[in-house]
């Protein structure tokens, strides 16, 4: 996946991954929680999202189904190393304490933190 996904692309890409396969409406229905978008606007991220080779689209008689090209886990794990490579030289450890030191970590941040590097060390 070489193209960004944009903030209101990944609406569209949440709603995909929380269920699919699903038409334009569909999609609309899922995001008007969030967003006042009309179906049109949906379907132009789509489009996007088509274009990207993110999503494909199987025609189901008069209308298509969409659903997604690219894994919500895969998708997490390339926009992390970016961010973490981008901004901390490819180290975890300062983004880290880059958070810490913004009072960003709960007590149950960090006990998940500790529960992570334990089972690393194992």
């Amino acid at each position: 996946m070489g193209d960004k996904i944009s903030e209101a692309e990944l609406v569209v890409m949440e709603a995909l991954w929380e269920q699919s396969p699903q038409t334009a409406t569909d999609v609309a229905d899922r995001v008007a929680a969030a967003r006042d978008w009309s179906v049109q606007t949906v379907k132009t991220l789509l489009s996007r999202l088509m274009a990207k080779d993110i999503i494909a689209a199987d025609q189901d008689g008069r209308r298509f189904l969409y659903r997604p090209l690219v894994a919500r886990d895969d998708y997490v794990a390339g926009e992390s190393g970016r961010l973490v490579n981008r901004l901390f030289g490819g180290r975890i450890s300062p983004l880290v304490a880059q958070l810490a030191s913004q009072d960003q970590l709960t007590a149950e941040d960090i006990a998940e933190l500790e529960d992570i590097l334990k089972g690393l060390k194992s």
